[in-house]
């Protein structure tokens, strides 16, 4: 996933994303990683910070989850989404401007 999330609020997002992957792990994610961009500079033609129309005071966060099976994950997925502790979370962030969707693992290391 990717969304963007103002940069002078990065300790509340901390704290929020923790809450929500312990609650990813409940459903039984295996790992949740969240990243907070450090780097990402806008190209010229496409960027994470075009896809997302990162604006001056928005920092680029990318996260993922590892589940053990699509199975899983969309079982997962809509138990989180159902979730009441994440009430009042679309507040925090603007969704319209999420880019998530599904992989399946082709090449690990």
């Amino acid at each position: 996933m990717c969304w963007l999330y103002p940069t002078a609020n990065r300790d509340a997002y901390i704290a929020l994303a923790s809450m929500c992957a312990g609650i990813f792990k409940e459903y039984g994610a295996l790992r949740v990683v969240e990243c907070w961009g450090d780097d990402v500079p806008p190209g010229k033609l496409t960027s994470f910070p075009m896809a997302v129309k990162c604006e001056a005071e928005e920092s680029v966060v990318f996260s993922w989850v590892e589940w053990p099976s699509k199975q899983m994950r969309d079982e997962g997925t809509q138990k989180f989404m159902a979730d009441p502790r994440l009430s009042g979370c679309d507040a925090v962030f603007d969704a319209k401007r999420m880019i998530f969707g599904g992989f399946q693992a082709i090449v690990e290391l």
